[in-house]
């Protein structure tokens, strides 16, 4: 069985808008929705679980009725809430508990940001048939531009090589059961100074295979980001019209 955590809790401050940037609405439905569609609509995912705030929970579940249900020709695969954290791994980890009372610790959680509406079924597709051979897949980006390393900030100290530097995106799968206690290890610290889902895996040793991201799988985290989905979202919609024609 396949569990998609979707992560809901970020506040989004960055964006310096009223609400969190999943909430926003683009071409009338909230940014969160384009995500729930992709994992609800997928065959190879079983459960969605989703880590968001209390105060934000009836906006989802008025984008689950729609893109989580039978009406959208969708089976309906919400299982539950999960509390968001003090940070986005506290907030995985509240997750993994909650799945763990209904899934088994050999089955696949694959985490994917509410931010990130772009998701493709491919991208998923690929993540689950790479988790045949390993304990965990990260989709990455090479890197095109040249990498520096700088300790202060201002004063650059060295070159680092681009070809062995790579961009992480999302959707990230791992091995249920071995992903939650890779996270329960670094309690009660060390979990708050993580900055990217794969890294408390990467630290337990699991086995992690990397395959080709997306450049368009872009997360929403400022108001450029958030323009060109914009555009991106209305071409598709012009696109779809002349098909029709």
């Amino acid at each position: 069985m396949t569990i998609a955590l979707i992560l809901s809790g970020g506040t989004g401050t960055r964006l310096g808008t009223d609400i969190p940037k999943q909430y926003i609405k683009v071409n009338d439905r909230c940014i969160i929705s384009y995500c729930i569609e992709q994992l609800s609509k997928h065959e190879g995912i079983d459960k969605i679980q989703i880590a968001a705030a209390p105060q934000w929970q009836q906006t989802i579940r008025s984008c689950l009725e729609k893109y989580d249900s039978p009406q959208f020709g969708n089976k309906r695969k919400f299982q539950g809430f999960s509390q968001p954290g003090k940070n986005r791994q506290l907030s995985i980890y509240n997750g993994l508990t909650d799945i763990l009372t209904y899934a088994q610790e050999s089955d696949t959680v694959l985490i994917h940001d509410a931010a990130r509406p772009l998701l493709s079924a491919q991208m998923i597709t690929d993540c689950l048939e790479a988790m045949c051979d390993h304990e965990g897949v990260v989709p990455v980006l090479p890197m095109k531009d040249t990498i520096y390393q700088s300790i202060n900030g201002k004063n650059i100290n060295a070159l680092v090589k681009r070809n062995e530097i790579y961009a992480g995106q999302a959707p990230e799968a791992f091995r249920l059961g071995l992903y939650y206690k890779a996270n329960k290890a670094l309690f009660p610290d060390k979990i708050l100074e993580i900055n990217g889902s794969t890294e408390p895996a990467v630290l337990a040793g699991m086995d992690i295979a990397m395959i080709p991201g997306n450049e368009g799988n872009f997360k929403i985290t400022t108001a450029e980001d958030l323009e060109r989905f914009r555009r991106v979202t209305i071409a598709e919609k012009y696109y779809l019209c002349d098909c029709k024609l």
